[in-house]
């Protein structure tokens, strides 16, 4: 079957699109974890965070009308680099997309450990989902994958009331937490701090929060854009739009949180709170019975909507990456008649499961995500500028201004978000990025190392920023649970310089590759992306 796109999609529709897919279970826990670490300040990390991610969207959005592809973010870096930083680059994107599926499972279940009874308290002990808990969870995720397996249209029939309830209930939240018991003192004065944990705390915020995790549905306008019409200006429209709405609903819903908590138990400190269900625990705690309903239902329409949705976009992933070469053929099989590729989902079904026996609680998987969210976006900006550089004759249906500044301040942001996560987090999930290189070697092998020395040559930049950005980890200052030997406010402008390097370093070592030819051939066999876009996420 042929993929047959029309360019038939609206701005307002890609920007609603890209806001639905933003509103998952990152509303449900972020506000909380967020001010746990940074206590009132949050709200200045939901900007940062919405800054740093803006700058990023926008490079994918303008690669995103270049290549209209099924599972096209694991395959930009192998047409301006090479196989190599292809390969790490899709790996990355597929560990930071995979990992939701669990979280969303893990969202709901934690929500229903405080429904009031007995049975559901022991699904959530000690910040950590018990094992009867991690079966439901289980279960859940095994839904997410039926409802893809017979198609995404069978899914996506229910798109427009799941949508609904993402943005009533955000909205009824924050009228209800505002309207009920607001305390203004939370925010600072009379014993209490704005930024009680100081400002690295912020940082560390955007990083491990989930604050990054939370605005990762951008992608949604991105993956429709070769279906835009006049994607020079809805692109950029819905991108901007879905990520400035988010942020006012995201910034409102830390300020209702923040508002709403009992100034007697923020006087204990803002780490102390451990809710399992943050938003109902105080909406209960207020009598507002009828919100706390709402909660626990959407509590499972939205994370059981996203959980779907990445079912369904993980198997494209795995499907583009056989497309390069570097998995087994049976990866990129797809059933003729419902247009899934089945293997894929088996794969993301193991791998999902692998992820939540190990991450027990939304708040310890949230913190992976957003790391490796953050790495798998660190080729876009260079990817874009050396395709720039080196194929100027490419089609570009959206051709950004600005871009030059744009692109190396996106780079720079997504370095400091990196080193923010903290020591040992940051070098864990580096190492996570690397460790699947064996499968790369096994087949190159296989294709006798064809074209290995220019693809090495290209990603010398790569294989030098990964243990570059650990060491300098390892090393920093103490507020980043480094060793010291940086102090702090240094170190940060160390690692900014330092990125700024390897961008231009990694820029550079780009080139024309042949893979390019592969973006022609055509996206057949798998459901439309106006399909997959249109379940909500």
């Amino acid at each position: 079957m042929k993929n047959s796109i029309q360019r038939n999609v609206g701005p307002m529709a890609l920007m609603l699109t890209g806001l639905g897919s933003i509103i998952g279970s990152g509303w449900l826990f972020g506000a909380w974890k967020a001010s746990k670490i940074a206590g009132p300040a949050a709200v200045v990390a939901w900007i940062i965070g919405a800054v740093v991610i803006l700058a990023i969207a926008l490079t994918y959005a303008e690669l995103g009308a270049m290549f209209p592809e099924s599972g096209g973010m694991v395959r930009y870096a192998r047409y301006s680099h090479g196989s190599l930083v292809g390969f790490i680059s899709a790996w990355a994107n597929w560990i930071a997309i995979v990992s939701v599926i669990p979280i969303e499972a893990e969202a709901s279940l934690q929500y229903m450990s405080t429904w009031p009874y007995s049975w559901a308290h022991g699904l959530y002990v000690n910040g950590s989902l018990t094992p009867i808990a991690l079966i439901f969870a289980a279960l859940l995720v095994v839904g997410y994958f039926l409802l893809n397996y017979w198609g995404v249209k069978l899914f996506a029939r229910a798109n427009s009331v799941i949508t609904t309830f993402k943005f009533i209930i955000p909205g009824a939240t924050i009228l209800g937490l505002m309207l009920t018991g607001f305390h203004s003192e939370n925010f600072g004065g009379a014993g209490t701090a704005f930024a009680p944990y100081g400002w690295s705390a912020v940082l560390t915020a955007v990083a491990t929060s989930g604050i990054v995790f939370s605005f990762n549905g951008f992608q949604s306008p991105v993956n429709l854009a070769g279906e835009a019409r006049n994607p020079s200006r809805s692109i950029p429209f819905a991108v901007v739009g879905s990520i400035l709405l988010a942020l006012v609903i995201y910034v409102l819903l830390q300020v209702a949180y923040i508002g709403a908590v009992n100034p007697a138990d923020v006087a204990k400190g803002w780490a102390h709170f451990n809710f399992a269900s943050p938003f109902a625990e105080l909406a209960l705690a207020l009598n507002l019975n009828w919100l706390a309903f709402l909660l626990y239902v959407d509590a499972f329409v939205s994370p059981s909507g996203t959980g779907t949705t990445y079912m369904a976009t993980t198997s494209r992933m795995i499907y583009a990456m056989e497309r390069n070469n570097t998995l087994p053929k049976i990866f990129g099989y797809v059933h003729p008649l419902y247009g899934v590729p089945r293997p894929a989902m088996f794969l993301n079904l193991i791998v999902a499961f692998i992820f939540m026996f190990f991450f027990r609680g939304w708040s310890s998987l949230a913190a992976v995500i957003s790391v490796a969210t953050v790495i798998s976006y660190l080729t876009g900006p260079i990817s874009l500028m050396s395709l720039r550089r080196n194929a100027p004759d490419l089609k570009r249906p959206l051709h950004i201004a600005g871009m030059q500044v744009i692109a190396p301040f996106a780079f720079v942001c997504a370095s400091l978000v990196l080193y923010w996560a903290k020591w040992p987090l940051t070098g864990e999930i580096i190492l996570l990025m690397v460790v699947a290189l064996p499968i790369f070697f096994f087949y190159q092998r296989k294709t006798g190392w064809d074209g290995w020395s220019r693809d090495l040559h290209a990603a010398w930049w790569l294989i030098a920023y990964l243990p570059a950005m650990a060491a300098i980890s390892l090393v920093g200052s103490k507020q980043f649970g480094g060793l010291g030997w940086l102090p702090y406010g240094w170190d940060m402008l160390l690692v900014a310089l330092l990125a700024l390097g390897f961008y231009y370093w990694g820029v550079s070592a780009g080139y024309r590759s042949p893979y390019l030819d592969e973006c022609h051939e055509d996206d057949d066999a798998l459901a439309s992306p106006k399909a997959l876009a249109s379940a909500p996420g």
